[in-house]
């Protein structure tokens, strides 16, 4: 490896650095857009305004967790573990409430739903993806 690629390499963001980075991003996103609009999303989802307050609240944590996770210069292994963990830990409970009918979420709101547990997902697969190839480099 010369000089040249070894800065290069090092400049290059890796996979699993840019998808926490995603993480991090879009669900402090979502907290902030749920804890915005919660009143008014919840009647076309078919939601409890507390529900989507609450679900907005509970990112704003996780978000943080993940920003401090992947703005470390080396990402600590078990903390990329937790999030991948954690995000698959969401989409199961989203796709349980759903079959086991705890919630009655419109049309829209099953979508709603259903769209974010798969972008978690594949959030989640991403980030196992890029730990494991992290685990090989490293």
């Amino acid at each position: 490896m010369t000089a040249a690629t070894q800065t290069l390499s090092l400049r290059t963001p890796s996979l699993l650095r840019k998808v926490l980075w995603l993480d991090a991003l879009s669900s402090a996103g979502v907290a902030v857009l749920l804890l915005l609009t919660a009143s008014p999303l919840a009647s076309p989802l078919g939601l409890d305004v507390a529900l989507l307050r609450g679900v907005g609240l509970s990112f704003l944590p996780f978000a943080a967790f993940v920003a401090w996770t992947v703005s470390r210069d080396r990402i600590p292994r078990v903390a990329a573990a937790w999030v991948v963990a954690l995000n698959a830990l969401w989409v199961i409970g989203c796709l349980v409430v759903l079959f086991l009918g705890w919630l009655q979420p419109t049309t829209l709101g099953t979508v709603f739903i259903v769209a974010q547990a798969l972008f978690v997902g594949l959030m989640a697969e991403f980030e196992f993806i890029g730990l494991k190839r992290e685990g090989r480099a490293g």
